[in-house]
């Protein structure tokens, strides 16, 4: 038995990829409708994107492909929804966070944070969650954990290690340092021979290579090693469900819920999204941050805050690598002041364009006609358009940058000048996610054959016997069904699949599409529990010192807060501000016609 597993084992990727063909080829055969086709299509990709056989952005190719071949859509009308306007805002939001990781914005906020906030545990971690839920509305989740996670462990090393570790520490710290300094001067030596384009090109991320290895010494010290570290990754998870760009589930139910609803007028946007999202995201991060304190740094309140106690040597080494930390980062730059500037500009307009309760600027000055010509994209793509004009230094102080050209007709050295900007095409296409752009992509011309197929009004049919079920219960119950299914899939992927499915299921039992399409996607960022769930979770657990079984029990209570706050927040501030009480009439006109 066991060698033929193993034989299996070996063709295990074409065993998946053949499977759900050969599974689920009956039913277009069977039933040959378009509302067949379409679930084939839709349960194809589905398995797909749960195994990852193969790489997500290439399953979001398939509609492409399935859907001309079942007459379903023309392909010309397939690949206009991978360029919707809610990509572009995507990647104009990506191209933001670019700039803001690029100068290293986003690492002197942390820093600067967690000096205010001081090195004793509990306020440690609330410095941790803070600093790293503020950034991940901003800037991806990964990124986000990924310049955290080295700096904890630093000051972790720092709280468990004695003073000869101590010391062995930080005479190895130098030593990196002066290596860092002569690899620097080389660099500079060797600049003027660089085209501007690829000296913006990211640095290659250094790993933390330390040879002192420094474990805890008793089960506090490890303990507050668990507990640091995870509220890391789930402050990340957290923090981006305020804002709209924040993570890639948000961007899909604006996508979708345009797309199926096209007559709605702008109900989803970056204010008001921000207005029912940002105060449930400040409950859900006071609870996780109880939580971990109870579960990893014990009750006793007075001396995790430190009220009245004095700084220890290690606390004092703790501050103290963070203290030099900031300090490498010298004074602020002409960038990161222009990459902040340009940053809050761009909120100040997100918020100001159509806030809801008054007449936005994007009203007064752009609507013409009822109809909407500015859109969240136009405003971060402006943002964004200035960061590859404005110079990086100040004009009269630029250092410009001559680069040599050889003519090929009199062989003489032509010598022309280029300047820095905060942002270039080559930077930008380094480290933007291009996958996920294609994920979204294929997640809206699945929902749109979905919805031309039928097959979206047939499953909104089959789930009338919920009508029968108080709407909070049908709320309760989708979002522990989908926190528990994004454990194992990608967020992403997750939202795609089910948003289509529950708009038709509220249209079609006359319930307000949002009561069910606003906490389902806030639950697709409750992956707490496993490694593989999320990145920021897989990255914390690289690092060691944790187990699965910690991260489970840890993140298990915070499913049930995530699903029990975010009913609670439907049904309170989200009932008022989406008027969920009433049936839209834009939701009425959905489905009247279907190929």
């Amino acid at each position: 038995m066991l060698p033929c597993v193993r034989h299996l084992r070996n063709y295990r990727q074409p065993l998946l990829l053949a499977a759900p063909l050969l599974l689920f080829l009956p039913l277009p055969i069977a039933v040959p409708r378009s509302e067949a086709y379409c679930g084939f299509v839709v349960l194809v990709m589905a398995v797909y994107w749960c195994t990852e056989v193969i790489p997500l952005a290439v399953t979001s190719f398939l509609p492409i492909l399935l859907f001309p071949m079942f007459g379903i859509m023309e392909s010309r009308k397939v690949c206009m929804q991978y360029m919707k306007d809610t990509n572009v805002l995507f990647l104009g939001g990506l191209m933001v966070a670019v700039a803001i990781e690029h100068w290293e914005l986003h690492k002197r906020i942390a820093l600067r944070a967690l000096l205010f906030v001081g090195v004793k545990p509990a306020l440690l971690m609330l410095g941790f969650m803070g600093v790293t839920s503020f950034l991940s509305m901003w800037i991806s989740n990964t990124a986000t954990t990924a310049m955290m996670v080295p700096i904890a462990k630093a000051v972790l090393d720092q709280l468990s290690c004695t003073e000869e570790e101590a010391e062995r520490l930080e005479l190895e710290k130098s030593e990196e340092d002066a290596a860092m300094q002569i690899k620097g001067s080389t660099i500079d030596v060797e600049a003027e021979d660089e085209s501007p384009d690829e000296e913006m090109k990211f640095p290659e991320k250094v790993a933390n290579a330390s040879t002192v290895t420094i474990e805890p010494h008793n089960k506090q010290e490890a303990n507050m090693y668990k507990g640091l570290t995870l509220c890391v990754c789930y402050a990340a998870s957290i923090g981006g469900t305020a804002t709209l760009t924040g993570t890639g589930p948000n961007l899909v139910l604006k996508g979708q819920f345009n797309q199926i609803y096209p007559e709605n007028g702008d109900v989803i946007n970056f204010a008001s999204w921000f207005g029912f999202s940002f105060p449930h995201m400040l409950i859900v991060f006071v609870l996780c941050w109880l939580w971990l304190q109870v579960l990893f740094l014990g009750v006793n309140f007075r001396e995790m805050w430190g009220c009245g106690i004095p700084r220890s040597s290690k606390e004092k080494r703790a501050y103290g690598v963070i203290q030099k930390e900031y300090s490498k980062l010298g004074p602020m730059r002409f960038a990161e002041k222009a990459v902040l500037i340009l940053f809050v500009s761009l909120v100040v307009l997100w918020f100001t364009r159509e806030p809801g309760f008054i007449p936005g600027w994007g009203n007064v000055l752009f609507d013409k006609g009822g109809r909407e010509y500015v859109t969240d994209a136009t405003v971060v793509l402006f943002i964004a358009f200035l960061m590859f004009i404005i110079p990086s230094q100040k004009p009269n102080l630029t250092p410009w940058k001559r680069t040599k050209t050889v003519s090929s007709d009199s062989m003489r050295v032509r010598e022309t000048t280029e300047i820095r900007k905060l942002l270039n095409w080559t930077t930008v296409q380094h480290k933007l996610p291009w996958s996920v752009v294609l994920l979204l992509g294929g997640g809206f011309a699945l929902a749109k054959g979905c919805e031309v197929s039928g097959l979206s009004r047939w499953l909104g049919l089959q789930l009338l016997p919920l009508r029968s079920i108080p709407q909070w219960g049908i709320v309760v119950i989708l979002c522990l069904v989908i926190a528990i299914f994004t454990e194992c899939t990608s967020n992403v992927a997750t939202a795609t699949l089910f948003l289509p499915i529950l708009a038709s299921m509220a249209t079609s039992i006359h319930m307000n599409p949002l009561y069910v399409m606003i906490p389902t996607t806030l639950s697709t960022s409750f992956a707490f529990m496993l490694p593989v769930a999320t990145p920021p979770n897989a990255i914390v657990f690289s690092f060691g010192h944790l187990k699965v079984s910690d991260m489970a029990k840890a993140g298990c209570l915070l499913n049930v807060i995530g699903v029990i706050t975010v009913t609670i927040a439907i049904n309170t501030w989200g009932h008022a501000m989406f008027d969920l009480s009433t049936f839209p009439e834009w939701a009425n006109t959905t489905h009247a016609t279907h190929k």
